[in-house]
């Protein structure tokens, strides 16, 4: 089966990696890939949104599957142009429509659609320039801590959380009437504070059925301790020991079911991962928020545990089978820990040669590649989070060890990494 891959981050490199051990796939093309996903199948150099470009590369390639990365063309509608194309309809398509993606691109969206379907999250209001004024008053009055979200894709930075009312609403006049996160913050939605701890889980459905694949927590903060600036995340850990059986039931129940039921009901077209942000708040899950694709670096983690067959996964999922499958996961512990250029996530330099990545490791232990490109025979930095070392033991420890144990024989001008992923579970 003819498969392309898009994306070029640590969550693709995984993805390719897993999709190339399928006996469906020959060959895989990632679009545009990285130094790592050049070893799993054939780099190709796209635009992620320029949807002419691809769809030409899927018609002249024969491609049977495309699988959707990251969520911006996803948000702009990628799977609607390709079922408009009669060339390009009948291509196995994973990722949502355009509809289904705004569960990721618009927060207000995704606020209603819980509210309509009562999915536990925490209180909220939405304003625009309109109701500014509104918003002002409705600020003055709220609970402490406040927590304002850009209504659209913000990079992931679209999120703050104020302390006091002075802050938010200096926050808030930043965002709307400043364009802080461009047009993103147009909309913002207030909500009150969870105050709990999280878990990532992860579902792949086909818009009817869906299974359930293995969670994860990751950890957003660039200093030890969960201190410093938010990042992109400096790690993650699968499976997470608070999420026990009984906790997972309750998700199921009072978040997966009638979300994916939701999106039956309301004839949304879905056939993809649903990344659910989930809090814990006195034993009961709440959603944060929505994904419309799979996180990084979870994937890292999630993606390794996954025994059964992705592209086989996929085929059920589009051809709305998923009720058939039962998924097999690996039971041991899986860390990640990533290693990003000095500066991140603020100003960073790229181009920093990179050694050690062909030294010998555990067998227990993969690199994926984020922020790299070969250049001159040389794999080189080209990005914040540069690359992640996953590693698998039965305990977090272990695992731990395994993982910075590689990390120390790899080596770049300026790499830094936290080394006390999982520390509250060591």
């Amino acid at each position: 089966m003819n498969i392309l891959l898009l994306g070029s981050g640590g969550r693709e490199h995984a993805l390719a990696w897993k999709l190339n051990q399928s006996v469906w796939t020959n060959p895989l093309y990632i679009a545009p890939g990285n130094a790592g996903t050049s070893q799993c199948g054939i780099n190709v150099d796209l635009d992620i949104t320029d949807f002419d470009a691809i769809g030409k590369f899927c018609e002249e390639k024969k491609i049977e599957m495309l699988v959707v990365g990251p969520e911006e063309p996803l948000v702009k509608g990628l799977c609607d142009y390709f079922k408009s194309k009669p060339s390009l309809e009948k291509i196995f398509f994973i990722g949502p429509s355009k509809e289904g993606a705004q569960l990721e691109g618009s927060k207000a969206f995704a606020k209603a659609f819980m509210k309509k379907h009562n999915i536990p999250t925490a209180g909220y209001k939405e304003f625009t320039v309109d109701n500014y004024e509104e918003g002002v008053a409705f600020l003055k009055q709220h609970e402490l801590p406040i927590v304002l979200k850009a209504d659209g894709l913000a990079g992931g930075k679209g999120v703050v959380i104020c302390q006091n009312h002075v802050e938010a609403i200096a926050e808030f006049e930043l965002m709307i009437q400043q364009a802080k996160f461009g047009d993103a913050s147009k909309k913002v939605v207030v909500e009150e504070f969870l105050d709990g701890i999280e878990v990532s889980v992860f579902v792949l459905t086909d818009g009817k059925n869906y299974i359930i694949l293995p969670e994860a927590k990751d950890y957003k903060r660039i200093e030890e301790g969960d201190k410093g600036a938010n990042t992109g995340g400096m790690g993650a850990v699968s499976p997470v020991p608070f999420a026990t059986p009984s906790f997972m039931s309750k998700i199921e129940e009072q978040i997966i079911k009638p979300t994916i039921n939701g999106l039956h009901k309301d004839k949304i077209d879905y056939k993809g991962f649903v990344f659910i942000g989930v809090i814990k708040v006195n034993d009961e899950p709440y959603v944060i928020e929505y994904n419309c694709r799979l996180g990084d670096p979870e994937t890292e983690v999630i993606i390794p545990r996954l025994e059964n067959d992705l592209v086989g996964l996929f085929v059920s999922t589009c051809n709305q089978e998923l009720d058939t499958v039962k998924i097999k996961v690996d039971e041991r512990i899986a860390i990640t820990i990533v290693a990003v250029s000095f500066g991140y996530p603020l100003a960073y330099e790229k181009g920093h040669t990179i050694t050690g990545l062909n030294i010998k490791h555990s067998k227990d232990s993969l690199v994926f590649h984020s922020g790299t490109k070969e250049e001159n025979g040389k794999i080189i930095t080209n990005g914040g989070r540069v690359l992640c070392v996953t590693s698998f033991s039965e305990t977090v420890y272990e695992a731990v060890e395994k993982s910075r144990d590689v990390l120390e024989q790899i080596d770049y001008d300026g790499i830094y990494y936290r080394r006390d992923i999982g520390y509250e579970f060591l």
